[in-house]
């Protein structure tokens, strides 16, 4: 197995968990025929694997790295219910901020980019993978673009007025460096907007998948930060949260996966959750 290469599951360890995740959550309230398919799927797909997408194929995981070169390809075709629950909690926070100088840390293709150039910001775009800042270049080439890692930010203290950063501290085993350097850039009285997958899905799910190379399937690795985390991260970091938002699931399955192979359960195992926090803090004036 290549360097690039850690763990693995399989498909149908992901079916039959949200299988399970659907009967466990309408066990006491479902509907029996509801929870009697629920049982017969999970049956038929112990059985027999050749009914499961994909015959229950192996799920790779990638180093951060080698994973954003491979996703960058496809990320921005791909419907996700993440942004699509994000972004408005996100935009507004945003419209109510003056232009000035704004940071997109772990910037990606440039989703955030797009929007603070948008509003007039002078924006600076950085992220680890050179095969992202490609893309973002490709959407918003007036923006400034830096390798660098959220644990180690190329920018000078207090040299920007706003830091967002989108769905990317999931990937760091420990929030509170990133958190730290995002206080250390920006200006006192600078804002700081912070995404991040929701710890109950990271929880319960774990991974999101993407297609690598060809055919495969593969994943960069989740990891759960509990809003407690968080909050000790920003504590230590002398940021003051002004608010806190939890956006639920909206109903969207990625089209073609795995989750709307068996949509019934997996809408029924989603209803009602938070998928997505949203953090809006404020570095504290002098």
């Amino acid at each position: 197995m290549s360097d690039e290469f850690h763990g693995e599951f399989r498909v149908r360890e992901l079916v039959l968990g949200i299988e399970g995740l659907a009967l466990l959550r309408h066990a006491v309230d479902g509907d029996e025929a509801f929870l009697r398919e629920r049982v017969a799927d999970m049956r038929r797909f112990v059985l027999d694997e050749e009914k499961l997408p994909d015959g229950g194929a192996q799920v790779s995981e990638l180093d951060a790295a080698a994973g954003y070169a491979s996703w960058s390809a496809v990320y921005d075709s791909l419907p996700s219910s993440y942004i699509e629950v994000e972004e408005p909690v996100v935009r507004t926070i945003l419209d109510g901020l003056a232009p000035g100088t704004a940071l997109d840390a772990a910037c990606g293709t440039g989703r955030q980019t797009r929007e603070l150039t948008a509003r007039g910001h002078r924006v600076i775009g950085v992220d680890q993978s050179p095969h992202m800042i490609e893309k973002a270049r490709e959407h918003t080439p007036g923006a400034e673009y830096r390798l660098g890692h959220l644990e180690s930010l190329p920018l000078d203290d207090d040299s920007v007025d706003l830091a967002v950063c989108s769905l990317a501290m999931t990937h760091l085993p420990d929030v509170a460096p990133a958190v730290a350097e995002l206080a250390r850039v920006v200006r006192p009285g600078g804002r700081i907007v912070v995404t991040d997958m929701h710890p109950f899905v990271i929880a319960l799910q774990g991974q999101c998948l993407f297609v690598h190379g060809a055919e495969e399937l593969a994943f960069v690795r989740n990891h759960v930060h509990l809003a407690g985390h968080y909050l000790e991260a920003f504590g230590r970091a002398g940021l003051r949260v002004r608010g806190c938002h939890e956006p639920l699931f909206n109903g969207r399955l990625a089209p073609g996966g795995y989750e709307e192979f068996i949509a019934d359960a997996a809408l029924a195992a989603w209803d009602g959750l938070p998928i997505v926090i949203v953090w809006d803090v404020e570095v504290p004036a002098r």
